[in-house]
Formats: structure tokens, C-alpha cells, sequence
């Protein structure tokens, strides 16, 4: 399997909102003209049209033979065993795919996964299996590398984890994306890597990395390097791409299509890259007293907010899954004597805490 994946979660609009499905089918195309056949959707992605656009650009218009879909289960939404069996069949329906080749329980946090082994949702995952409704069973996650470890442990079924992975994020050790990579290497099992380019925000650089990589080859797009260095690492079965536009299929697809992992000298690169972002971050508490290190991860959260500035929803659900097992920063705020630490909590509390 070619190593691009075809994210449908940010596809091409039209004026009025609705997905451009005669755009979208070109991009399909193409996508499918060049050898790549990995297609990742969920129940959720653009209020539930995206699973209908699978149908309408994909599995209507191609033999089930000539592609590899994934979808997520709501697994936020899910509160009985049945709602498994029940949120599978009807994304079968709207996806006209007849079965899904992975099936996962979307952005699994530890509050989550405790109720899924509470209502035996791996039990049906199995189930569905056995049916021949789903090929492959997965999760994506957005938590602490410590819990992934924990869930792969506990669940030898789970095939794939789906996790958020990129070069900037990678350089900061507290946020441990790096960790949860590591964990699901120590495993075995298949790493899925999604939001390597941040959701675009990759795309434009800092003037000094985007410097480095015209060095290093002036035809090559901010976001090649980002999506090349992610397929590059270890037991990276796919990076997933959300391209809205021809124009990124395009250049997604001219340096994937013959992929060649980076060099150590490229890799080094993009090591120092990712150091640009958080080696020197807004909340530099490195040389700071901590009283409890479990104040770390929050301060991380907030600069990796603070660095890029569009919100995103996995902070969040990593936050509050954090906060239910080391206490509220407001709790641990009490302890701190810095003056960074306890300035970077307050801030945190303030952003992710906004009713």
C-alpha cells in the first residue's frame, strides 16, 4: 500500500457550504489513477456528510476491490453494546461500502475506553468481525502516551492506532506524541498518522525553517516535507493527507507516488525544524521549580496553543482526560511556588477551561 492516505475530513466547498462532490470526484480520481487507495472518513467529519460524499465520489462509482476505507465510530455517543452494532450498520449504509477493511473507535481518551471495556464494545468489534463487516480493528487516540500503553496492553485486538504526529509537535517531549509513536512501536502494531501538516498550519513556516528546506530542495512544498518525514519513521502503514483542493493532490501525490524515505542529513533537518517551534516556547518553564510534574503536561498543552493558534479539538479531550487523573490545574496551581509554572496554569485554565 502506498503510504499517502486520502483524508476526507477537510474537502473541497462550494460557495454555499456544500462539498463539491464534481471536484471531489476528480480528486479521487487522480488519487486512484496514481496507485493510492487509502480513504479515511468518520461518522463525524463535516456534520456526517462525509461519509455520505464516500458514497457519492467513491464506492458508487469503483469496485470494492480497487480501495482501502476506514471509518471511525462516534465512540463519545456510544453507551451500550448495542450502539456499536447499530452506529456500524448504518455507516455501512450511508458509505455503501459493504464493509469497512478498518473500523475504529474514534479519538479514544482513558474516560472513554474504560466505558467501552465497561459495555463490551471490543467484544462486538470482534463480532463484527466475525461477520465480515469490518476487516480490521483500530482506534485513533488522543491521550497520554502512558494510557495508549495501557489500552494496548489490555487489547491485543487492536491492529492500528491512529494518532496525531507531526515535527513540530514531536519536538516537544511533555506533549508526548513522541511517546504515544513509541509505544505503539514497542507493541507491534500499525501506526496510522494523522495531522501531519497540523491542519495546514505546517503549510507557512517560519522564515528559518522555510529556509532550511529550500536549501535542501527548492521544488519541494513546506507540507512535502512534513508528510514525508512522518512516512519516513518505523511501522507507518499511511499518513493521512486532508486535501481540499486539486492543487494539493496534485503535490501531495508527485513526491508519494515514488516515495523515498528522507535521509539521515533531512531527517536532522527537520529535527532542528521542530526545535525552531517549541525549543525556545512561550512558556519556558525547562528551567523552572516544579513541584509536581504533572504540571508539565498542561503547560505543554497551552504553549502548543499558544505557538498555533487555532484551537484544536484533541488539546481539549487530552486535557480533560488528563485533568481526571492528576487533578485540575486550578488543584495543582495551589502547590507551585514559580512564577512561570503558576503564570503558565492560569493561562492554560483560562483557554481550556472557557465555559
Amino acid at each position: 500500500m502506498k503510504k499517502l492516505g486520502f483524508g476526507f475530513m477537510r474537502l473541497p466547498l462550494k460557495a454555499d457550504g456544500a462539498i463539491d462532490n464534481e471536484t471531489l470526484c476528480s480528486m479521487v480520481d487522480y488519487y486512484l489513477e496514481h496507485g493510492f487507495t487509502y480513504f479515511d472518513t468518520s461518522y463525524v467529519y463535516h456534520g456526517g456528510r462525509s461519509e455520505t460524499a464516500i458514497r457519492e465520489t467513491l464506492t458508487s462509482r469503483y469496485p470494492r476491490d480497487r480501495y482501502f476505507l476506514a471509518s471511525k465510530m462516534p465512540t463519545w455517543d456510544v453507551f451500550k453494546t448495542e450502539d456499536v452494532r447499530r452506529f456500524c450498520e448504518e455507516q455501512l449504509e450511508k458509505t455503501g461500502a459493504g464493509y469497512f477493511d478498518n473500523y475504529l473507535m474514534h479519538m479514544l481518551t482513558e474516560k472513554d475506553y474504560d466505558r467501552m471495556v465497561e459495555i463490551g464494545a471490543f467484544d462486538e468489534f470482534r463480532k463484527l468481525k466475525e461477520e465480515g463487516k469490518i476487516r480490521h480493528i483500530c482506534c485513533s487516540f488522543h491521550d497520554t502516551a502512558d494510557v495508549l500503553d495501557r489500552i494496548l496492553d489490555e487489547q491485543p485486538c487492536i491492529e492500528s492506532v491512529q494518532i496525531l504526529l507531526n515535527y513540530a509537535d514531536i519536538a516537544d517531549e511533555d506533549l508526548t506524541v513522541k511517546a504515544a509513536y513509541d509505544t505503539i512501536v514497542k507493541h507491534g502494531r500499525n501506526v496510522i498518522v494523522m495531522e501531519p501538516v497540523k491542519g495546514g498550519e505546517l503549510a507557512e513556516v517560519p522564515a528559518e525553517i522555510e529556509a532550511m528546506f529550500r536549501k535542501a530542495d527548492p521544488e519541494k512544498s513546506n507540507a512535502s516535507w512534513a508528510i514525508r518525514f512522518m512516512a519516513s519513521l518505523p511501522n507507518v502503514m499511511v499518513v493521512l493527507s486532508g486535501m481540499s483542493t486539486m492543487d494539493q493532490m496534485i503535490d501531495n501525490v508527485s513526491y508519494m507516488e515514488d516515495f523515498k524515505p528522507l535521509n539521515e542529513e533531512e531527517k536532522e533537518m527537520m529535527k532542528k525544524a521542530g526545535e525552531i517551534f517549541f525549543g525556545n516556547p512561550p512558556i519556558n518553564y525547562h528551567n523552572s521549580v516544579i513541584v509536581n510534574p504533572a504540571v508539565k503536561t498542561y503547560l505543554s498543552l497551552m504553549n502548543n496553543r499558544l505557538v498555533f493558534v487555532i484551537p484544536h479539538g484533541w488539546q481539549d479531550a487530552m486535557y480533560n482526560s488528563y485533568a481526571t487523573r492528576v487533578g485540575k490545574p486550578a488543584d495543582l496551581l495551589k502547590q507551585e511556588t514559580d512564577p512561570v509554572v503558576i503564570d503558565g496554569l492560569k493561562q492554560a485554565i483560562a483557554s481550556y477551561e472557557k465555559k
